[in-house]
């Protein structure tokens, strides 16, 4: 079994690998800093002793995207489990950004996604065995910016495939997290203050729920009960509500 996994250097991709790799799962890590992601496969094989391959690409560019995809298409280095976890955000208010950054964000966060999953299902239907799991985002329940109707894409995209997958060996889910403790609000420089409470995860622990529900073939994977219960009650609360300034206010991004 090999894994790949994007955005793999920090935060809940890098847990990802970790997790994996502490398995024995041989990894093949994407990510746009070369010299963060040779130092995260050295610190994995010396703590694993797996076999780590890296692979520098930044996903919003389509050449470096498609060499990611030849990769999960190579018949002679199979990829049993992809996670496609990639993603930023950016902290303005759509009317106030550059174009060019939400269309490079979406190129991120939904055509990355969605080449990727394309790339590896074809190529796992064919074997008959395989893993996808998409690092989606409670915030697309919300309506909150680019960000949250990229992760509505992800999420409902992620329960089409999954659909379509249905007997063949392969199955698909998506990772609905909250607030988890990582640099993604540093990076996109959205201030959290302490991040302490009971809807702040470890990184740890959402990855942990999320290979799990993976392995048994949940298709949505919301980890911790209380984000459980945020879900459910944003995806039957009026959509005017859902709207309003206040809620979105609540979970500004994950």
């Amino acid at each position: 079994m090999t894994a790949l996994v994007t955005g793999a250097t920090a935060g809940i991709g890098r847990e990802f690998a970790e997790q994996l790799g502490a398995k024995g799962v041989p990894l093949v890590l994407v990510a746009r800093d070369s010299a963060r992601l040779e130092s995260v496969a050295a610190e994995l094989r010396s703590a694993h002793g797996v076999a780590v391959e890296v692979l520098t690409a930044d996903l919003s560019d389509r050449e470096a995207l498609e060499r990611v995809a030849e990769r999960l298409r190579d018949p002679s280095r199979p990829v049993d489990v992809l996670v496609n976890n990639a993603g930023y955000s950016l902290n303005s208010r759509f009317v106030d950004s550059d174009v060019r950054a939400e269309e490079q964000l979406l190129d991120v966060l939904v055509h990355a996604v969605l080449v990727l999953s394309h790339a590896a299902a074809t190529t796992m239907q064919a074997r008959g065995h395989g893993r996808i799991i998409n690092v989606s985002s409670v915030a697309g329940y919300l309506a909150s910016g680019t960000y949250s109707a990229a992760k509505s894409y992800v999420t409902t995209f992620t329960e089409s495939l999954a659909g379509e997958l249905v007997g063949t060996g392969v199955s698909v889910t998506a990772l609905l997290p909250g607030y988890v403790r990582t640099e993604f609000h540093e990076r996109a420089g959205i201030d959290k203050g302490e991040r302490t409470g009971p809807f702040w995860l470890d990184a740890a622990d959402v990855v942990r729920a999320a290979l799990a529900d993976a392995e048994s073939g949940t298709v949505v994977s919301v980890p911790s009960r209380q984000y459980k219960a945020v879900a459910t009650l944003v995806r039957h609360a009026p959509r005017a509500l859902v709207r309003s300034r206040r809620v979105r206010s609540l979970h500004r991004k994950d």
